[in-house]
C-alpha cells in the first residue's frame, strides 16, 4: 500500500508524462494510454485497495480474511483519508461485534464521527449501536439510534431488523 500522498504524486507524474508524449508528437496513443493509467492511483486515493478487498471478503462471510486485509493498513490516521478511516472503523466494528461489544461500540461511534458515504452503512452502524445500547439497558439511547437508523434506511433494507429490535425493546 502506498501512502495517500504518494498516490497523488504518482498520478501527477503519469499525467505529466502523458502530456510530454502528446507534445513530442507521434506518441498520441501512448499518451492516451498513460493518461488512462493515471486514473488508477486517483481512484485508489479515494477508495483504499485494502478496504475494498476487506469488503469483498466480508461479502462472502470470510471474517478472518477481511481481518487479514485490514491488518495490512498500518497507521490508518495518516495513511487514509477521513471517509476511509470511517470505513476502516466500520469494518472493524462489524467484525468485532460478534465477540467484544465494548470494542465494537467504540469502533462504530468512531466510524459515525468520521463519516460514512452511504446512508445504508450509516444506518447499519446506528442499528448495531442501538443493539449494543439495548443489551446494556439504555433504552432512551437505543430508541434514538433506532429512529435515526429508520430515517437513514431509505430503501427499507433494514426494515425487518428495526421492527424486530423495537419489538424486543417493548418487552424490556
Amino acid at each position: 500500500m502506498f501512502h495517500k500522498n504518494i498516490k497523488l504524486v504518482l498520478a501527477g507524474l503519469l499525467i505529466a508524462f502523458s502530456i510530454y508524449l502528446f507534445s513530442i508528437g507521434g506518441n498520441i496513443g501512448n499518451g492516451i494510454f498513460i493518461l488512462l493509467l493515471s486514473i488508477i492511483p486517483i481512484f485508489l486515493y479515494f477508495k483504499n485497495e485494502f478496504i475494498l478487498l476487506a469488503f469483498l471478503k466480508l461479502r462472502s462471510q470470510d471474517f478472518p480474511g477481511a481481518q487479514k486485509w485490514l491488518t495490512y493498513i498500518k497507521n490508518p490516521e495518516t495513511a487514509l483519508i477521513k471517509k476511509q478511516q470511517g470505513y476502516f472503523n466500520y469494518l472493524h466494528g462489524l467484525m468485532v461485534s460478534q465477540t467484544n461489544l465494548n470494542e465494537a461500540e467504540r469502533y462504530f461511534k468512531k466510524a459515525i464521527a468520521l463519516g460514512l458515504s452511504m446512508d445504508q452503512d450509516l444506518a447499519l452502524a446506528k442499528l448495531q449501536l442501538a443493539g449494543i445500547a439495548m443489551t446494556r439497558r439504555r433504552k432512551m439511547e437505543a430508541t434514538s439510534l433506532l429512529n435515526q437508523a429508520k430515517k437513514l434506511d431509505k430503501q427499507n433494507m433494514l426494515k425487518d431488523q428495526i421492527k424486530m429490535m423495537k419489538d424486543q425493546m417493548k418487552k424490556m
